[in-house]
């Protein structure tokens, strides 16, 4: 952290933003908009197949994570990770996938425990209707995914320069 400031100081709040670095902090801070843009992409996808389309929450939660998927590999490789550990592009696309089909898998366990656990006994209350629980499930399954998804990228695929 004691690094990151003084990047800060040294280049100023756009280092935050721009130009290469293998600082972790900054590389988190990125990784929370690419993350976000990520997130929007297949929360989005999730909510209108199942609100406009009737998709089943499952498939639509698969669709919404691919798609976000390759929003996140396009982001993080041209703005946080710019050295891998692997030559081949397409060798880094399938091991990101993998670390992201593990995330999928963490994805589809904690919307299922919600949507089909925890709705039915509606431990909510009234605060929620039991259809609508697959909405929790994916913002707690969002934040877990985010986690192993970063850690994962930056310890198995990227090095530092």
């Amino acid at each position: 952290m004691k690094e990151m400031f003084c990047i800060l100081r040294e280049k100023g709040f756009s280092a935050l933003f721009v130009g290469e670095t293998d600082n972790t902090y900054i590389q988190f801070f990125r990784y929370l908009f690419v993350g976000g843009a990520a997130f929007l992409v297949d929360f989005g996808l999730l909510t209108l197949l199942v609100e406009a389309f009737h998709v089943n929450e499952l498939f639509a939660a698969g669709v919404g994570f691919v798609a976000g998927l390759a929003v996140n590999y396009l982001m993080s490789t041209f703005w946080i990770f710019k050295h891998s550990k692997v030559d081949s592009r397409l060798a880094e696309f399938v091991i990101f996938a993998v670390i992201g089909v593990v995330g999928l898998l963490i994805n589809e366990a904690i919307i299922w425990l919600f949507q089909s656990v925890l709705g039915p006994r509606l431990v909510f209350g009234g605060l929620l209707d039991a259809d609508k629980y697959y909405l929790i499930g994916k913002l707690v399954a969002t934040v877990v995914a985010f986690v192993w998804n970063f850690a994962a990228r930056k310890v198995i695929l990227y090095r530092r320069k």
